[in-house]
């Protein structure tokens, strides 16, 4: 089996991708974006209602519009809004907690993924920006990247909204979806990693993660509009807390395992040998070694400290 999947680049390939996953720690490097992004959407949340409760506060039209709109059916929202329509108000302290809130998690979203790039990278920590740099950098990427989630989502819902729109109006925002997508996951790889990229070196991954990504927001739509409208407010609560968790989840994970395709294709860190993660008394690759040269390199702290790094023989069983 090891020497066929070395043989073979479409058995080895995915397989250096998920050792390089599990050598950087990927399912660490998931869990802390997915709790940033989990922390950064309940404000966005409390924005939302921030905002109907000025927009409907005097407006009995505009009220009852609501109550006849989807949103009313959708859960726990759609519960309090119709018990508290017509006293609905929009507070100050709301408004202002949700945009810090949300910026809060928005920026650690965009740190985490900064940090796993250059982790996956293997960019030297003397190497990767000051935290003032950094945070700089995310607030400019947390700006465009958001108008674009915004954007793809919106046309994820209206692919997923049945027969309301015409044939040729869901093909057209699937097409303009994923273009965002494969955009805004280019911009991401190369403007995140401390590194000079170029598109070809993130042309792969980018494009992997857009068209999983849109999978992602079709499935969430989905969701939204037949499993969880009009559910009661208990079980809407659960679905609603465990499908986002589950979803960003997804999403970060998806992001992440397209980043280490482009860093196994570019730097050549296959094929692995089969048992490496399960023992010493293996012959190392040349994909290996690079592996493992690259991880020692990366926990260089200062320019003027030097990392070598040499490798033994494998030891012997007595038997051989």
């Amino acid at each position: 089996m090891d020497a066929y999947q070395r043989r073979h680049r479409w058995a080895g390939l995915p397989l250096a991708v998920v050792y390089k996953f599990v050598d950087d720690q990927g399912a660490y490097l998931t869990a802390l974006i997915t709790f940033y992004g989990f922390v950064s959407l309940f404000p966005l949340l409390l924005l939302l209602v921030t905002a109907l409760g000025f927009a409907l506060e005097g407006n009995p039209d505009l009220q009852q519009r609501v109550l006849d709109s989807a949103l009313a059916q959708f859960p726990v929202l759609g519960d309090q809004i119709g018990a508290n329509i017509y006293s609905f108000q929009g507070s100050i302290l709301a408004l202002a907690t949700g945009v810090v809130g949300s910026l809060y998690g928005g920026l650690g979203v965009v740190q985490a993924t900064q940090s796993a790039l250059n982790k996956m990278w293997g960019v030297p920590r003397n190497s990767r920006p000051n935290p003032i740099a950094a945070r700089v950098r995310s607030l400019a990427l947390l700006a465009v990247g958001g108008a674009a989630v915004l954007v793809t989502t919106l046309l994820s819902a209206v692919t997923a909204s049945g027969g309301v729109f015409g044939a040729g109006v869901r093909t057209a925002a699937i097409l303009v979806a994923v273009a965002v997508n494969i955009v805004l996951f280019t911009v991401a790889f190369r403007v995140l990693t401390a590194l000079p990229l170029t598109f070809a070196q993130v042309r792969t991954g980018a494009i992997s993660a857009a068209l999983v990504w849109q999978t992602l927001q079709w499935a969430g739509a989905f969701l939204l509009e037949h499993m969880l409208k009009g559910a009661t407010a208990t079980y809407g609560m659960f679905g609603i807390v465990l499908g986002l968790l589950t979803w960003i989840y997804l999403g970060a994970l998806t992001f992440v395992l397209s980043a280490e395709i482009n860093v196994v294709r570019e730097r050549r860190l296959w094929p692995r040998s089969l048992l490496t993660p399960f023992t010493d008394n293996v012959e190392l690759t040349a994909g290996d070694r690079r592996a493992y040269t690259s991880y020692a390199e990366t926990e260089r702290h200062k320019g003027f400290q030097n990392v070598d790094v040499d490798f033994d023989p494998p030891p012997r069983d007595d038997a051989d």
